[in-house]
């Protein structure tokens, strides 16, 4: 076990100790989203190392919300590998509707202000386990509620699930610089630029038919 502990380093860049644990979930995490933005079902098993390796790095820095959200995303990359794996030769890439995107933009708020709440105090709520104040809670808690339905989307298809992976890799850039995990910060600055790869790739293949 103790591969999964940021003190375990592989190496150093730029006097940056890169723990074998931020490695392994970063590298992963790249080949996953890339196969993504390639409709490609190889997205789902590469997804499922990348996150059970972030589900131990985030609860080691305090980023919690993000680490609830591992254990979502494992959850439904199962699903969607099962749902690609069955439907892709029937599934095409397509647009949400109108009221569906008006109920993904009021959840992602309603759900990162709920979330935000319960996480800032959850070190009062379950001293045993989290023993140290959550960090940026409210913005973490947007990371994980966008991500959630950012994946909904994917799993289905959706052109959308591209617009909500750039907010949150915006905002996962800048909270894990804050927090000086500045590997996988770097990581999600190469996911932007995967995401509108994406996007830009979708919209194409949508417009092909």
């Amino acid at each position: 076990m103790r591969y999964f502990d940021i003190e375990c380093l592989a190496f150093s860049i730029w006097n940056y100790p890169v723990s074998y644990i931020e490695l392994l979930g970063t590298l992963f995490g790249l080949v996953s989203v890339w196969y993504a933005s390639r409709a490609n079902i190889l997205t789902w098993p590469t997804g499922i190392i990348n996150e059970l390796c972030l589900f131990f790095l985030f609860f080691q820095v305090q980023l919690y919300a993000d680490m609830f959200l591992q254990l979502y995303f494992f959850v439904v990359t199962l699903y969607g590998w099962h749902n690609w794996n069955t439907k892709t030769a029937s599934m095409a890439i397509s647009n949400s509707t109108l009221k569906l995107r008006m109920v993904v933009i009021i959840l992602v708020i309603a759900g990162s202000l709920f979330s935000g709440f319960i996480i800032k105090d959850i070190h009062y709520y379950l001293p045993q386990y989290f023993k140290v104040q959550a960090a940026y809670p409210y913005t973490d808690s947007f990371v994980m509620v966008a991500s959630i339905f950012a994946t909904i989307l994917l799993s289905r298809k959706k052109i959308e699930n591209w617009y909500l992976w750039i907010m949150v890799d915006l905002v996962c850039v800048f909270i894990y610089y804050q927090k000086g995990i500045y590997f996988l910060a770097l990581e999600y600055l190469i996911f932007l630029g995967l995401a509108i790869y994406g996007l830009y790739y979708w919209r194409k293949q949508l417009r092909n038919g």
